[in-house]
């Protein structure tokens, strides 16, 4: 069964930025695009003798078959299906979420310096549902992820020479733990895209060589970047002989994890990170490097769980 990508519209400029992205994702998948709107339940409401459950309904309608009438101008190819749900958003989501490839929900842009706004629903959303999880914003980087962009950035050519690419899938990797469902929804990203992927590991040394980097003896240094480099690359190693042709370019760097990748996220068609998908004795967690990203990145961010 081909499991589809669900996404979660509500009407506001993220939810339909997200509905798009939504629709091109499903294309590169050949997987059909569900819509779904929560209706939540308002205690403060009119009584049912104002605006029957009919007519409620009716109204709430309006708004999936709008966002589904708007996409099939757009793309005439996809098969979109649509349903109003009534209950909590990020209970209703999850629920809906079971039979997805990929659940996608708009979230609020507050800038590049605040980021992303990502309430509690979204992070509800995101910290339990089973499969990945795409947060894109109106405006994000990645809108124009199937256009051509020069070497100078500027879409306009080939910036001078420089050889048209693709927006690059960025994957933020963490070595010594088996998190193949992660790497593996980067690579497909990237392959689907036929964009290159840049693979970062970021890399602190143990507190007892010091905080800063800079403190640290530089032989120590310099050995500590060689072994991780090597890690990485040895990681790598067979996902570049399952996707032969996706250009991949690796690094590991000493710094902060969730700043390398954001600053890499700046016009980027997607960030690719991981999130532990069991749950701890204090209930779901998300991780601090997919929470600031989630917060901060300029791209669409995956949230891709894994054991």
């Amino acid at each position: 069964m081909v499991r589809t990508v669900t996404v979660g519209v509500d009407g506001s400029a993220e939810s339909l930025a997200a509905a798009d992205w939504a629709a091109r994702e499903a294309l590169s998948r050949k997987a059909p695009l569900r819509l779904v709107h929560v209706r939540e339940p308002d205690p403060f409401g009119p009584p049912d003798s104002v605006a029957d459950e009919e007519t409620r309904r009716h109204w709430a309608q309006r708004i999936p078959r709008g966002v589904a009438d708007g996409l099939t101008g757009r793309y005439p190819e996809l098969e979109i299906t649509t349903d109003q749900l009534t209950g909590r958003p990020a209970e209703v989501l999850v629920s809906a979420a079971e039979q997805a490839g990929v659940l996608v929900v708009g979230s609020r842009g507050l800038g590049p310096i605040a980021g992303f706004l990502v309430g509690s629903v979204g992070l509800a959303t995101v910290a339990r549902v089973a499969c990945p999880v795409v947060l894109v914003r109106a405006g994000a980087a990645g809108g124009d992820e199937g256009k051509d962009t020069g070497a100078d950035g500027d879409g306009g050519g080939d910036g001078g020479g420089g050889e048209a690419t693709r927006r690059e899938v960025v994957l933020g990797l963490e070595l010594y733990r088996e998190c193949d469902e992660v790497i593996e929804f980067a690579f497909d990203a990237a392959a689907r895209r036929g964009a290159p992927l840049k693979v970062v590991h970021g890399w602190n040394p143990p507190l007892v060589y010091g905080i800063d980097p800079v403190a640290v003896d530089p032989r120590m240094a310099g050995e500590l970047a060689e072994e991780s480099a090597r890690v990485l690359g040895d990681t790598l190693r067979g996902w570049r002989e399952k996707y032969p042709n996706v250009e991949v370019r690796a690094r590991a760097v000493a710094g902060r994890p969730s700043r390398l990748l954001t600053e890499a996220s700046e016009g980027a068609a997607l960030l690719v990170v991981g999130r532990r998908g069991r749950r701890s004795p204090l209930g779901f967690h998300i991780g601090p490097v997919a929470h600031a990203v989630m917060h901060h990145a300029a791209s669409p961010v995956a949230v891709v769980p894994f054991d």
